[in-house]
């Protein structure tokens, strides 16, 4: 019965990717999914030379990424900025190559490649049965928007499930479902409505109406976000299945740390696990702590998007964690850090504001955020984009 139904999921994994993603999606996948399992079964063979081969492997799977999803960002954003005709003649070649749009979701499936690479290099058992990895590599609710799995937590989950089913699993699945499609078709969507009519006018209203329209940018993406997180847990959950959460109320945060712990949580652990940590982390002094963090969150705001508006976002939160590990330790901000302690909530406030205020960029190129993050401090209102 356990084959029976994981060849069954299998079955509609493989239909559900095929049909969204399309041949040209599919092919690359594909081909790294394969690679990426051979590598790790040959790798776990040597006591010598294994751990080569996955980094080995780990560089190809960064590669394609880089070519798919942000060749066209170090072309005609960077390197046009040095060099245009050297550029125009590599996007000349290279776009004639790629589909128009990257394959769907190859950052999910790039970044769960290079963990199980990277854990399999440390000594972890890699997975045997090529159904097995199949399953972790296309499991279709967590396909688009993740949470980012865990190969070491998903494996014994996805057979737990395919073991037995509780009633009660399937009842709370459907009420995560539920809750996910009510998030994001009720709340997410007509915000985002609010948004659409609003965002044309936004310089020329009044000063409570800018500042409700930053809160609608901020429940917009959180409604949206964490309704699609709850369908795929409540998918997964009806078949006995758990992924990692990926939200714990973070707009209840009391600092920028505090904010990474519960927002996008599959995603900041990864970074923290495969990019910090392996820069030094906290290892080697509190300069190269703040670097690796403001490098590490770099790369977490380009994985959202090739644009520099997403790297300025990215280099905003890492600044705000640099800030986060020091400000205890400077004398002259004592009264800060002395009133968060006094009044919990202040510092909720003061996390909140940051965290909204960096949605402008997020959503908007850099002149038009700077533009309407002044503006929330003005009260009367300009004609102009």
């Amino acid at each position: 019965m356990v084959k029976l139904r994981l060849s069954a999921l299998l079955i509609f994994c493989a239909v559900f990717h095929s049909h969204f993603a399309g041949a040209a999606g599919v092919a690359p996948i594909a081909v790294l999914a394969l690679l990426t399992y051979v590598t790790a079964l040959t790798a776990s063979k040597f006591k010598k030379g294994g751990g080569w081969l996955c980094l080995s492997t780990i560089i190809i799977v960064t590669a394609a990424l880089l070519t798919y999803k942000y060749s066209r960002f170090l072309l005609l954003d960077v390197l046009a900025s040095v060099n245009k005709p050297l550029a125009e003649h590599f996007a000349a070649s290279l776009f004639t190559a790629l589909p128009a749009t990257p394959p769907l979701a190859i950052s999910f499936f790039a970044f769960e490649f290079i963990h199980y690479l990277y854990e399999v290099r440390r000594g972890r058992e890699p997975i045997k049965k090529p159904q097995d990895f199949l399953a972790f590599a296309i499991f279709f609710p967590s396909l688009v928007a993740g949470p980012i799995k865990r190969y070491q937590d998903f494996i014994p989950s996805l057979y737990q499930g395919l073991s037995a089913v509780s009633s009660r699993d399937v009842a709370a699945g459907m009420v995560r479902l539920a809750a996910g499609f009510f998030k994001k078709l009720m709340i997410a969507d007509n915000i985002n409505q609010y948004i659409l009519e609003k965002q044309a006018f936004y310089f020329a209203v009044d000063l409570p109406e800018r500042w409700l329209f930053l809160l609608a940018l901020a429940g917009r993406i959180y409604y949206d976000f964490s309704g699609y997180t709850d369908i795929a847990l409540g998918l997964a959950m009806m078949m006995g299945i758990k992924l990692p959460p990926n939200f714990n109320g973070p707009y209840g945060a009391t600092s920028i740390r505090d904010f990474w712990q519960r927002w996008h949580m599959s995603l900041s652990f990864w970074i923290r696990d495969y990019i910090y940590i392996p820069l030094g982390g906290s290892q080697h002094g509190l300069a190269r702590r703040i670097l690796s963090g403001i490098l590490a969150f770099a790369l977490c705001g380009l994985w959202h998007g090739a644009s520099w508006n997403f790297l300025f976002w990215g280099l905003y939160h890492g600044l705000g964690l640099a800030i986060n590990t020091v400000y205890r330790k400077l004398p002259w901000l004592s009264p800060l850090w002395k009133l968060y302690d006094k009044y919990p909530l202040t510092a909720r406030l003061t996390t909140f504001l940051f965290v909204v205020f960096g949605w402008l960029p997020f959503f908007y190129p850099l002149d038009k955020a700077l533009s309407m993050f002044l503006m929330l401090f003005q009260f009367k209102g300009v004609s102009g984009d």
